[in-house]
């Protein structure tokens, strides 16, 4: 006997199908609760056991004492805890958080605010692309996306990078839009992430090289007009620029992921972690140039999110400061697997995936000083391989063309095989 109210809804789940389900539906009914289940567990199970770090606490005080007047930037950064480093800009911009009066409830909504921005850029992201709603890129790009390092850790955590990664998609989906309006939303995207942090600002060489001013403004004056308010507003203002500045370029060596980082952890002379970083600031420039040369106008697609990839990578091995979290940032990059010319379609490039987005532990009881140095290293050891890779696909299909005299014949040509078919740059673009 079935219930008349509930057979329909039990009819379309469990009934026999009218027609045989194509691959795709399949693949999309399986991934929606996988999908689902993960973004709820990573968002409210982990989140409300919580873990050692605790990135929320530094930020709920410093807005408090913010609404409060007074002195914000009063950390001690001779101890290893969380330090709120953000510039006066942002302290403004997070300052309606210090007006919950628990910060158990501040901390809940932030993570809301987070676990909503994650889902958004993936959101936009599949857009970018150009999939339907309905295929399985959707659902299959969150499952992955929850089930990183990165993402949970943000959320763990309680760290802004989710609304940084909406900000960079965002800024990339505005910014290859190619309409004059839209070119002052990305930049606006880009600025507000940069009145937090200034993770994403190495991206702003893609409309600087496309001659899109307008995003060039726009990414400048918002985190100018931010920090001018916040200026008068500050009282302990000076602080920052006294004490908070100097940290902020100067080397940690715990929490850190940077080529500079880990190696003063692990007491390396200092020629050769100059010598590393200088080495990869050459593949970073010798892989920008091929994809400026033979893609910039051959295909603003790829060149401007394989750009990303590389600009983000280099920046966070090279610079002096770099966290395993910041890797939710490739997600733009890692999507370009699904192109024709990607440059991820080798083992290599997913074994450096696996390296700075796995939430799989290294650590060995048995074998403590191995397992910490696996653990600590997977990340960096994952940006250099990936940064690499790319470096090598692009430098042997220059080979290729070379000598097949691809490049003899027409230099502006490409370097993408025949069987290739990239997308072209919309004719406004750089206008």
């Amino acid at each position: 006997m079935v219930v008349s109210g509930d057979s329909s809804l039990l009819r379309k789940v469990f009934g026999p199908r009218t027609s045989p389900p194509s691959t795709q539906d399949v693949v999309r009914t399986a991934l929606w609760p996988i999908a689902i289940m993960s973004i709820i567990h990573r968002s409210y199970v982990l989140t409300s056991n919580g873990y050692i770090t605790d990135d929320w606490a530094p930020v709920y005080w410093a807005v408090r004492r913010f609404r409060d007047h007074q002195p914000v930037y009063t950390d001690v950064f001779t101890e290893v805890d969380p330090h709120y480093l953000y510039p006066p800009g942002g302290t403004l911009l997070m300052a309606p958080f210090g007006y919950f009066d628990s910060i158990y409830a501040a901390r809940n909504w932030f993570i809301l605010l987070n676990t909503v921005a994650i889902i958004a850029a993936c959101f936009f992201l599949v857009r970018l692309f150009k999939f339907s709603m309905r295929s399985p890129a959707l659902p299959a790009l969150l499952a992955a996306a929850f089930v990183t390092e990165s993402v949970t850790n943000t959320l763990v955590f309680t760290n802004i990078n989710g609304c940084i990664l909406l900000c960079e998609v965002l800024f990339l989906l505005w910014l290859l839009d190619g309409r004059a309006s839209r070119e002052w939303l990305s930049g606006i995207a880009i600025g507000l992430s940069l009145t937090v942090k200034p993770v994403l600002a190495v991206l702003l060489l893609l409309p600087l090289l496309n001659r899109q001013w307008r995003v060039l403004v726009a990414a400048a004056a918002v985190p100018l007009l931010f920090n001018a308010v916040a200026w008068q507003l500050v009282v302990d203002r000076g602080s920052f620029i006294r004490r908070t500045i100097p940290y902020l370029l100067s080397t940690r060596d715990y929490f850190n992921s940077s080529v500079l980082g880990n190696g003063v952890y692990y007491g390396l002379p200092m020629w050769l972690i100059t010598a590393l970083r200088l080495l990869f600031v050459v593949l970073a420039v010798a892989s920008l140039w091929l994809l400026y040369r033979y893609y910039h106008q051959r295909d603003q697609f790829f060149w401007a999110l394989t750009s990303s990839g590389v600009l983000l990578i280099t920046s966070w091995l090279v610079l002096s400061l770099a966290q395993g979290y910041y890797s939710m940032m490739l997600f733009p990059f890692l999507m370009t697997v699904v192109l024709p010319n990607s440059v991820l379609r080798n083992w290599p490039a997913w074994l450096a995936t696996y390296g700075f987005l796995t939430l799989d532990r290294w650590l060995m009881w048995r074998w403590p000083t191995t397992g910490r140095f696996l653990e600590y290293m997977k990340i960096t050891y994952g940006w250099s391989l990936m940064l690499i890779v790319v470096f090598c696909v692009l430098y042997y299909r220059y080979l290729d063309a070379k000598a097949d005299g691809r490049l003899a014949a027409d230099p502006d040509a490409g370097i993408d095989p025949a069987w290739m078919t990239p997308r072209r740059v919309p004719a406004s673009v750089g206008s």
